[in-house]
């Protein structure tokens, strides 16, 4: 089955900033709606642009971002007008925008939309999926997915085939088919009473045949206080139509459970908040408490989050090192090093950790982290390979803000995972022989030597 995130269309993974002594590169400032001529240091406007950025590591894939990093918590004063040394190189720029204002006889310029399209445009121009304009609305709740919320009814979902059975398929129509997986504890999804298992066949009135999953499930979510109606089939019978208030949900990013009798602890991973780690700390502590000597941490389908909390994860198994070195522009490198304190640093204490092509940037940090450092196994199929670091900063006024390529992450051993991913130590490719069966955690219970019980038939989460 094919699941879907439930987090906004620009979701992801955060990652260091630079210290506090670090200088931000040199940035043209935001264009004010009456910019003077840019041909000396003197026209620049003595106003200054407080620009509060994030930097962060995102993967842009199918509409959807995953981030790895973590929030800088800084704020960078910049002085707005054109740098005396780019004024020449400017000067087309501001004559075309002279010339649209002054002389555009087609109708009224909207001069903001006029700079937002100019910054879009320059954005473009980089030919980086990972470097994006974002509007003011898009920034907005992008930076809630980051921390692990959302805007919607609060489903899990994913895809199936014609005859009900899982499927990977990618756009809807009659042999792939919109179904709610698991309603969310205390949604509005659980309070309508959608049942997993619930196919989805309109929303608001409208066909989703022809939609990609991602457009589908856009159209489920939406502002909070906001009515959503979906056209349910359930078990053969006649459609039920069902209104469903929009509330902000709060992911539930980690769950853990006994395996193989009570003799492995299995903690599944969905995002990277701050909240997240919090939570898989405590699982963590919990399940060594309990005397587990064997863990399994699945990472599939994890589309990352803080690198903060990537960090904070990697050391609850990493005593002291090397978790990831961050290189920059100029190619300087910096070491982030593991926290001490982890409850299962005890290298009696085996570890298998899980991943696969939706595994991407803080869930590959961690993986190669753990790879590297020889302290778990992988299993599953190759991860996404996204490494590079964006940062986010939102502009002035009313005009959104962006995301750049900054620098690289690498491995432990210096590796650069960006368009290659981590190919596991255990390479499962097999299908499930029924569904809920799960042949990664049979191969995960092998290794750890633990036999395989019904126990393993997981439902996978997004």
């Amino acid at each position: 089955m094919s699941f879907e995130p439930p987090a906004p269309a620009d979701d992801g993974v955060i990652v260091p900033s630079p210290g506090p002594a670090a200088s931000p590169g040199a940035l043209p400032a935001p264009m004010a709606d009456e910019p003077a001529p840019p041909a000396t240091a003197s026209s620049a406007r003595s106003r200054s642009v407080l620009i509060v950025a994030l930097a962060i590591v995102a993967v842009l894939a199918g509409g959807a971002l995953f981030f790895s990093g973590w929030t800088l918590g800084q704020q960078v004063l910049l002085t707005s007008g054109t740098p005396p040394d780019a004024a020449e190189a400017f000067q087309p720029f501001w004559d075309t925008y002279y010339a649209i204002v002054n002389r555009y006889a087609g109708g009224t310029v909207d001069r903001q939309a006029l700079i937002q399209g100019a910054i879009k445009g320059m954005f473009g121009a980089l030919g980086d999926p990972y470097s994006q304009y974002l509007s003011p609305q898009d920034f907005q709740s992008s930076l809630q997915g980051i921390a692990g919320q959302f805007e919607g009814i609060g489903a899990t979902i994913g895809t199936v085939d014609a005859t009900g059975a899982t499927s990977a398929c990618s756009t809807i129509g009659t042999d792939c088919r919109l179904v709610v997986v698991q309603p969310i504890t205390g949604s509005p999804a659980e309070k309508a009473g959608l049942l997993p298992g619930d196919i989805i066949s309109e929303v608001d009135g409208s066909s989703l045949d022809g939609l990609t999953v991602n457009q589908a499930r856009d159209r489920i979510r939406g502002p909070r206080d906001t009515t959503v109606r979906l056209t349910i089939l359930r078990g053969g019978g006649a459609p039920l139509e069902v209104d469903i208030v929009r509330a902000v949900i709060v992911q539930p990013e980690v769950s853990s459970r006994d395996l193989a009798n009570g003799a492995v602890g299995y903690i599944k991973l969905g995002g990277f908040s701050d909240n997240a780690a919090r939570e898989f700390d405590a699982a963590v502590a919990t399940a060594v408490g309990a005397g587990k000597r064997h863990l399994i941490v699945d990472l599939r389908g994890n589309p990352g989050g803080y690198i903060t909390a990537a960090r904070d994860i990697a050391s609850q198994f990493l005593a002291t090192g090397t978790i990831f070195w961050q290189e920059d522009a100029s190619g300087a490198l910096t070491e982030t090093t593991a926290i001490p304190g982890g409850a299962a640093t005890d290298p009696s204490i085996r570890l298998v950790v899980l991943v696969d092509g939706g595994s991407a940037s803080a869930s590959e940090i961690v993986a190669g982290a753990l790879h590297d450092r020889g302290r778990a196994t992988l299993v599953g199929s190759r991860t996404f390979g996204k490494g590079t670091i964006q940062q986010w900063t939102q502009l002035e006024g009313d005009n959104g803000g962006f995301r750049l390529t900054i620098a690289k992450w690498l491995t432990p051993d210096r590796t650069w995972v960006h368009g290659i991913g981590i190919t596991p130590d255990v390479v499962v490719t097999e299908a499930p022989a029924r569904p809920g069966d799960d042949p990664v955690i049979e191969a995960a219970l092998k290794v750890l030597g633990d036999a395989p019980s019904s126990e393993i038939r997981l439902l996978p989460a997004a």
